[in-house]
């Protein structure tokens, strides 16, 4: 368990190094620089920041747990197979960008109009950036942490929350730890008026996760959820719109009301069709080049032990982890090359939807997430589970191996 709690707290670290937090980095970055040497206000940001990762990861946790206990077969970044999650995060992260653009503001009637707040909410702020943050990362599984959750899936409920707690622990270490030592926190540079254009440009990588977001939609949903997704980014934009001159009319004194109402109204309309749009369709796409066979347990026990290596690529359109070793590794000419002549057969296990066949795979070899790459031997052998983070060299040198070829 101590090995367990330690490789949760290192993966938790290594996390925020991962790709699929990088939208979120530049929150948690504005963040770091807006106390202006106020070291109150600098550890109000680290406090809120490391509530809102561990509240967010105790209740994703805790409904991880319960949804396994009732028969269910998820794993980490379960929530993300929903096609209505993945719209109203895409809506959430859209809303920030456009935050940070400067078409509304939070907090507004604490400032000036067009200033950086660091009035009263900075601690909710800080605390819904831990929480959106978690979320985010759910997508990604850092070395050390695939096995730890792995463990945690088959312990007690007391033992796997203390696991994802570490775990969270250990994600919002870097920023808390900032926010809380005032001999760190002093070598950040001071605010000014350069913060503004700072601010717009960190607008950007939000927009990029919703472009991401938007594309793993349309796997996941089809044309019609998209387009209602797209529809709805349309109305929500200009509703940001009407609520930022509301705003500016708020402070001014004149007439307002009646646009936060609009605003208001917008929202409703934007949430009330997604429930009955945003469900999965079936499709037969892949982001692996290789011709691929489908995955299922019996495709792997009729195949296994007759004299042909078999590798399986458990991933999702979610997974941007997945994504990254399919561009860099699974779809390189010495991996193709390597395949054809080891007369390897490629199988794909797709949970971009819910599958709860690859889930039981998942638990089977003690994996929380994914990716996962599994390489059976072509003699029938015991499997052998590849790395999470993929070189053309790991993939060749396991085909060899399990082909009983020579590199």
């Amino acid at each position: 368990m101590l090995t367990a709690l330690f490789a949760a707290f290192l993966g938790g670290i290594i996390l925020n190094f991962m790709p699929c937090v990088f939208p979120v980095i530049s929150l948690k970055a504005f963040g770091l620089i807006r106390h202006d040497g106020d070291l109150s206000s600098a550890r109000r940001e680290g406090l809120g920041f490391l509530l809102g990762v561990i509240v967010t990861m105790m209740v994703l946790a805790g409904i991880l747990l319960a949804a396994r206990a009732g028969g269910a077969a998820v794993g980490w970044g379960f929530q993300l197979q929903s096609p209505l999650v993945i719209a109203l995060l895409a809506l959430v992260i859209l809303g920030a960008a456009l935050n940070l653009l400067g078409v509304f503001e939070v907090g507004l009637s604490l400032q000036r109009a067009g200033e950086i707040s660091l009035g009263r909410g900075a601690f909710v702020r800080s605390a819904l950036t831990g929480a959106l943050a978690i979320i985010v990362a759910t997508p990604c599984s850092a070395p050390f942490m695939a096995s730890a959750i792995g463990y945690a899936l088959v312990q007690p409920p007391a033992v796997s929350l203390a696991i994802f707690f570490a775990l969270a622990l250990g994600f919002a270490a870097p920023f808390t730890l900032i926010s809380l030592f005032p001999a760190l926190a002093k070598r950040l540079p001071r605010p000014g008026a350069w913060m503004n254009t700072l601010k717009h440009a960190l607008a950007f990588p939000m927009l990029g996760a919703f472009a991401w977001l938007v594309w793993v939609l349309a796997q996941q949903a089809g044309t019609t959820a998209l387009g209602t997704l797209l529809a709805g980014s349309v109305a929500l934009s200009f509703a940001a719109w009407l609520y930022g001159i509301a705003q500016r009319r708020h402070l001014a004194g004149r007439g307002y009301r009646v646009m936060y109402a609009v605003t208001a109204a917008l929202l409703v309309a934007i949430l009330l069709p997604l429930p009955g749009v945003m469900k999965p369709v079936e499709t037969v796409e892949t982001t692996v080049s290789t011709a691929p066979i489908k995955w299922t347990p019996q495709t792997v026990a009729d195949q296994r032990g007759h004299g042909k290596a078999i590798f399986v690529n458990f991933t999702a359109s979610w997974c941007i982890t997945c994504q990254v070793n399919d561009k860099t590794s699974l779809s390189t000419q010495a991996v193709k090359e390597a395949l054809a002549r080891t007369g390897t057969l490629y199988m794909v296990a797709d949970s971009t939807k819910f599958n709860a066949d690859v889930d039981d795979a998942l638990s089977q070899f003690g994996q929380g997430g994914l990716p996962m790459y599994v390489v059976y031997p072509a003699d029938g052998g015991a499997p052998k589970v590849l790395p999470q983070v993929l070189t053309p060299s790991i993939v060749v040198n396991a085909l060899n191996q399990a082909a009983g070829k020579k590199a």
